[in-house]
């Protein structure tokens, strides 16, 4: 890519998607989000400190914004504020970028003013831990600079089409961007927040199963070893104890978290587990909804 020809790409995407690029509270303000719609703002759900944020757009305009979906998992918010006559962003179709292919990254740095600054894809496409362990597929990771305030802006391709928005600073100036798909953020906007299944379980890794059953005499399996249960929680409502070791989940093996976490993304009210205790091996089915709920509904 010559030297004019990058000028005039990072410059095209700043004339398409820089009027829908908004800073989020104000001077070294909380980040930065896009217009996706009338009346709709994504950004990171960690730039969010309460059920209202200032929202600068790039003629200056403040407005008060208020949350209304938040996926913690998934890293993701829209918020509802009166976005004028501004263009959304259009969306990126079909698979992620690959190593090498040029990204823009915007920002509007807690209403500072736009930035705007070219990158390229550092690895393939991947998955990442969210903040409380499940894996984010999708994301992008990619050189383009960003200040500080830019998380829950945008990341563009050449032709100004929406890939994700940038949300972690990485080792060596690297960032990451997490998936924004028009679905999800749909979905959040319409006050359908994220709730995953939760068993109210710590556990342990295969390999620490495997050491831990091997000190104590056990014959090894493979699986995760449960080191703490919550109270209260559906794990402890269905009777799983400290030192179980989970090996299937809605008959599937389980060879690690994530296994587990999958079987839990694609289950229903309840969700059956193998687990083996000592040498005894027993099915627990583990319910989701609390005794009383039902009646209540």
């Amino acid at each position: 890519m010559a030297v004019h020809g990058i000028a005039e790409t990072v410059a095209g995407a700043v004339e398409r998607v820089g009027p829908a690029v908004v800073g989020l509270g104000r001077g070294w303000g909380l980040g930065s989000g896009v217009c996706v719609g009338p009346g709709r703002v994504a950004t990171n759900a960690h730039t969010l400190r309460g059920e209202e944020v200032t929202v600068t757009f790039a003629d200056g305009r403040r407005e008060t914004a208020g949350v209304a979906g938040v996926d913690t998992e998934g890293d993701l918010a829209v918020l509802a504020v009166d976005t004028g006559d501004i263009e959304p962003v259009q969306f990126a179709q079909g698979e992620p970028p690959g190593i090498g292919a040029p990204v823009i990254a915007l920002a509007n740095p807690g209403g500072r003013g736009l930035r705007a600054t070219l990158g390229f894809v550092s690895s393939q496409p991947s998955a990442v831990r969210g903040p409380r362990g499940r894996r984010i597929a999708g994301t992008v990771e990619h050189t383009a600079p960003l200040p500080r305030g830019s998380s829950g802006g945008p990341l563009v391709d050449p032709d100004g089409r929406l890939l994700g928005l940038n949300a972690v600073r990485m080792d060596g100036g690297l960032i990451l961007a997490v998936p924004a798909t028009p679905e999800r953020l749909d979905q959040l906007a319409q006050g359908k927040a994220a709730t995953p299944r939760r068993l109210g379980l710590a556990v342990a890794p295969p390999r620490v199963a495997r050491r831990l059953r091997r000190a104590v005499g056990l014959p090894e399996r493979d699986g995760v070893l449960v080191r703490a249960v919550e109270d209260a929680s559906p794990a402890d409502r269905a009777g799983i104890e400290r030192g179980d070791l989970v090996v299937t989940a809605a008959g599937a093996p389980v060879d690690g978290i994530d296994a587990l976490y999958a079987a839990l993304d694609g289950t229903g009210d309840t969700l059956t587990l193998g687990i083996v205790r000592g040498t005894e091996e027993r099915e627990i089915e583990v319910s989701f909804v609390a005794k009383g709920e039902e009646a209540a509904a």
